[in-house]
């Protein structure tokens, strides 16, 4: 007879499961989304995302170096302007609040981390949409794209090491890219946005940026039902160029993520978003829930699933846990 099989035997002392652990979390693989509002003097609170703020240019500077220290993969940012116009024309100008903070983070971090911008027009609109309008109210693809191309490049020229297009809209990646390569911009890297779904879990991302949006994006965001077209558009994103793709959101996506880290051969990252914060954050609040352990899990099961590296709000204090 063969000895009785006890898979307890791994699990016997931390020591032992620390050994044996399948999936790794660290500092390096978590990136941090940061918002930041023209005009402010203060930081100001996001009330659905407990501990996120939206940030003055002098605090996202001391947070973007507080996170490093922390020892983050990297910074997502995303700018709130002012003033907002049908075109986002603010997205594009370089004394727009995004550019002028990327110029910021450039210059007091270098190359100690990876930079990354929100190549996106959502914020900037004063109709909420990620593109330009036509004249029955929806979104022109081609539009866009021109305006995206336009935006990659500012981002690029004030410092991003990463664009990360996250509009939905068809061909955005090859145009950003062809934009970058003439302009010299070869070493610029694209994480693009490429099965991006029309979630529910959005909400708390519309206070932080104060989205002017009414209505859906369904009509460039994916159905959530929809596993191979989400891997169509991986596969579209790295032939135009993407040096990293993303699945946005994570948890409810989980197996996306999967279907992606096994065919896909660039670096995948996922987006804990918002309202993934959210709900652990009301969750833990109440005492329903030991909050840093349920941090831990959340982010090692978007691991698991596949995920080379993770944007979560959670970045730097989960990498202080970690280090």
């Amino acid at each position: 007879m063969f000895p009785e099989h006890r898979p307890r035997r791994l699990r016997t002392t931390p020591a032992m499961r620390r050994l044996v652990g399948e999936t790794t979390l660290r500092p390096r693989q978590l990136i941090l989304p940061m918002f930041v509002a023209e005009g402010a003097d203060a930081p100001r609170p996001i009330s659905s995302m407990p501990g996120v703020v939206q940030h003055t240019r002098d605090t996202l500077r001391k947070a973007a170096v507080d996170a490093v220290n922390a020892g983050v993969g990297g910074l997502m940012l995303f700018g709130i302007p002012k003033t907002r116009d049908a075109e986002g024309s603010g997205a594009i100008d370089p004394d727009g609040i995004l550019n002028v903070a990327l110029r910021d983070l450039r210059s007091d971090l270098g190359d100690a981390t990876v930079l990354m911008a929100d190549t996106c027009l959502d914020e900037f609109t004063d109709h909420g949409h990620c593109g330009v309008l036509d004249a029955e109210g929806g979104v022109d693809n081609d539009a866009t794209l021109r305006v995206y191309a336009e935006m990659g490049l500012a981002q690029a020229e004030a410092g991003a090491h990463l664009l990360g297009p996250s509009g939905m809209m068809d061909g955005q990646v090859g145009v950003i890219r062809a934009a970058l390569d003439r302009a010299g911009r070869t070493d610029t890297g694209i994480l693009a946005y490429s099965a991006k779904f029309a979630s529910a879990f959005y909400g708390p991302f519309r206070e932080a940026v104060d989205s002017q949006l009414k209505g859906d994006r369904k009509t460039y965001q994916q159905d959530p039902g929809n596993v191979r077209e989400a891997l169509r558009e991986i596969e579209l994103d790295i032939a135009e160029g993407a040096d990293m793709i993303m699945v946005k959101p994570a948890l409810a996506y989980l197996d996306v993520i999967r279907a992606a880290a096994e065919t896909s051969t660039v670096p995948v990252a996922a987006y804990n978003i918002s309202g993934e914060y959210a709900m652990v954050e009301a969750a833990a609040a109440n005492g329903w829930l030991d909050r840093e352990r349920t941090i831990l899990e959340v982010l090692t099961s978007i691991r698991r699933a596949g995920a080379d590296m993770i944007l979560t709000y959670w970045a730097a204090e989960a990498a202080a846990w970690l280090d």
